[in-house]
């Protein structure tokens, strides 16, 4: 049994197994990875989509664990090139949405992720960290990484420092992830079925934790 049936299992929730990583990597090769990529960090309809673990697995898809691991092979240079220009292309365009439909997007008190509060807090976390820092780390961030780019267009962050900004941490998160996925790969070849999913689980299990304390810290601050 591969490893992509048996994450699935673990960590897909029923009935949404396409939006696993595996079943992109496996189903739609290459050219899925790069669209995910470019979706999750444009458009608001990829808050849901994977990040962390679909460039780890891709990387793993791109060694000589790939057939054992994924039972896919995807080429190394194409990730490694397209990875970083798929998502500073869609974060571009997720700066550009939220430059021009800003507040007709974001002004929605009801919405639970759309709405001003999340745009004062993307605000002040700019002001705390800086465009460069703010944006580097909501790459390891989900829904974050999403949502910051439109909310950087929102609050009329200097199209030049996003341009710079976008463009060095979309190059160091997309490419150290697959580069990380394809070293692990090398290492691995022999027992991947058993070393990689637990990987993938704990890469997963980190990618969350800020979620959730973002999450515990607003409830609070709502008592």
């Amino acid at each position: 049994m591969t490893l992509g049936l048996t994450a699935m299992q673990w960590i897909s929730i029923p009935g949404l197994e396409y939006l696993s990583p595996e079943w992109i990597i496996s189903t739609l090769g290459a050219f899925g990875v790069l669209t995910v990529l470019f979706v999750e960090t444009g458009l608001l309809v990829g808050l849901v989509l994977p990040g962390d673990s679909m460039l780890f697995l891709a990387g793993v898809a791109a060694s000589g664990a790939a057939d054992s691991a994924l039972g896919v092979s995807l080429p190394l240079n194409v990730l490694l090139v397209g990875a970083p220009i798929a998502t500073f292309m869609g974060s571009q365009v997720g700066y550009f949405i939220g430059r021009k439909l800003g507040p007709k997007v974001f002004n929605r008190p009801n919405s639970k992720f759309l709405n001003q509060a999340r745009v004062e807090q993307t605000e002040s976390w700019l002001l705390k960290y800086g465009v460069g820092k703010a944006l580097f780390l909501s790459r390891f961030i989900p829904v974050v990484r999403t949502l910051i780019n439109p909310m950087c267009g929102v609050a009329r962050i200097d199209p030049r420092k996003f341009f710079i900004a976008n463009l060095l941490s979309a190059t160091i998160w997309a490419g150290g992830f697959i580069s990380f996925g394809y070293l692990i790969g090398e290492r691995i070849k022999e027992s991947a079925d058993k070393v990689l999913l637990p990987i993938t689980v704990i890469i997963i299990v980190l990618s969350t934790i800020p979620v959730i304390k973002e999450i515990v810290s607003h409830r609070k601050r709502r008592n």
